[in-house]
């Protein structure tokens, strides 16, 4: 029994050193704007995984969503020949996980080995729920996101649901929260407007007001894609949070 177990432990200690060796070869990247990476946690890519960007455009997309994603991709950052960068705005990839692998042979293991997918984006069929693709400006502090409501959606009859409103609208304030750091959400104050239809696109504008210590206070409005009708306004508080202890419970 004893042989057996060293066994085991042999292997275990295989696997760990093993997922280090690849995260070593492999370049670093943030998966989510809302869990930027920092020196003890990089986050990697499951090797065995595909990583695919749901922000990019399908085939369920509408003419307007497809318009508004072309205008403010032609504003995002180029790198020119001189090696000079040019554009204020920068496309937010969007994957359906959050978290894979730390670096240093941390093996989060209760997150990994779960079923947990991001909410807005755990309904794998497209155009269902929550299509959308959020663009970010650092200089002015701005993240607009673009939304198309999908049919699963529903709350009072042929119109979106106040909690999946209410859900872009914490994700597109917590984008522009995150951009000096990682943030969790404290306060949300939401006034409805005006409906939005299933299907339609609507345009989630947010910029930060004011910083004070750990406190970030967003604005947001939600309106139509030519932005003559709002639907929504709100208001946000984010706190600054030390990523090691949410993740590592330190």
């Amino acid at each position: 029994m004893a042989r057996g177990l060293g066994r085991v432990f042999s292997g275990l200690k295989r696997l760990v050193t093993l997922s280090v060796m690849w995260s070593m070869k492999h370049p670093i990247y943030s998966v989510s704007s809302r869990t930027p990476p920092v020196r003890s946690m990089a986050l990697l890519p499951l090797p065995c995984s595909k990583i695919q960007d749901f922000s990019l455009p399908n085939s369920t997309w509408n003419s307007e969503m497809l318009q508004l994603y072309k205008h403010y991709n032609s504003l995002c950052e180029v790198e020119t020949e001189g090696g000079e960068k040019e554009g204020q705005w920068k496309k937010i990839p969007g994957y359906n996980r959050l978290l894979k692998y730390a670096t240093g042979g941390v093996y989060l293991s209760k997150i990994i080995q779960s079923k947990a997918r991001l909410f807005t984006r755990n309904i794998n069929e497209p155009g269902a729920g929550f299509e959308y693709v959020l663009f970010v400006n650092r200089e002015e502090q701005k993240c607009v996101g673009i939304w198309q409501c999908g049919h699963l959606l529903e709350g009072p009859p042929g119109h979106v649901h106040g909690g999946a409103i209410a859900t872009m609208i914490d994700t597109v304030t917590g984008c522009v929260a995150s951009l000096t750091g990682a943030v969790m959400t404290a306060n949300l104050n939401i006034n409805y407007r005006s409906p939005i239809q299933l299907g339609t696109t609507v345009v989630i504008e947010t910029v930060v007001e004011k910083i004070e210590g750990r406190k970030k206070f967003i604005l947001c409005k939600v309106t139509s894609p030519d932005g003559t009708k709002l639907h929504t306004d709100a208001t946000a508080l984010f706190l600054s949070i030390d990523i090691n202890k949410l993740l590592l419970g330190r």
